[in-house]
């Protein structure tokens, strides 16, 4: 099995205004979709959820759940579907992460070799997963990191591996295994120390073995 490392995501940017900054561009609620960047309360929030509802009787509404991604906050908020809404026009671009700095994140783009430090609170939950080069897509506002998206796999080298436990058997049984990263995760009784293993980016859980 080859598990593919790179993936694509749609691009689009709005010209600058004068001062050199991207305006936000208006829609309407109705058209609010999860992975959005929204401007709200004045400050970029990421749709992580949106539920648009159409009761019987009465106005459609759209309720999301908004990620700000300055502080880390989660609120939820109902638009009216009708309303007015300012959406970011975010550049995606792909890098590849080379080390984690203090604070930091260190990313490089593989075809110019330009680096990019990001805040490290916007990978801090996928540490486990992120190893030396791995390609992922960095989404940049006005010149500043929003968030990071991953592949929806990655592969990892399993370091250290517990013995099967002798005739547990029963349904599927799991283990407790480590990868190179220091993470700790559950894998099936045949994984040993030096097998490369597929990952879920987004729930951080065991998918199969990956085989060279």
């Amino acid at each position: 099995m080859t598990l593919a490392t790179s993936f694509s995501l749609n691009l689009s940017r709005q010209p600058p205004n004068a001062s050199g900054t991207i305006p936000p561009m208006t829609i309407k609620a109705g058209n609010i979709k999860k992975g959005m960047y929204l401007l709200f309360k004045n400050q970029p929030h990421q749709v992580t959820r949106a539920d648009f509802t159409s009761p019987g009787k009465g106005s459609a509404f759209m309720r999301a759940r908004l990620k700000n991604v300055v502080g880390g906050s989660t609120q939820e908020f109902t638009y009216k579907s009708s309303e007015s809404v300012e959406e970011l026009e975010v550049n995606t671009q792909q890098m590849q992460f080379l080390y984690v700095d203090g604070d930091e994140a260190v990313f490089m783009d593989p075809g110019t070799y330009e680096q990019l430090s990001i805040d490290l609170e916007l990978v801090r939950d996928k540490l486990g997963i992120l190893v030396p080069e791995l390609i992922v897509y960095v989404m940049i506002y006005n010149d500043k990191a929003l968030g990071v998206s991953f592949p929806p796999k990655v592969k990892l080298q399993v370091t250290q591996a517990d013995d099967a436990v002798a005739g547990n058997t029963v349904g599927k049984a799991m283990k407790e295994a480590e990868v190179e990263t220091g993470m700790k995760l559950l894998v099936p009784l045949f994984i040993s120390s030096g097998d490369f293993i597929a990952v879920d980016s987004d729930t951080l859980q065991y998918v199969s073995r990956v085989t060279e």
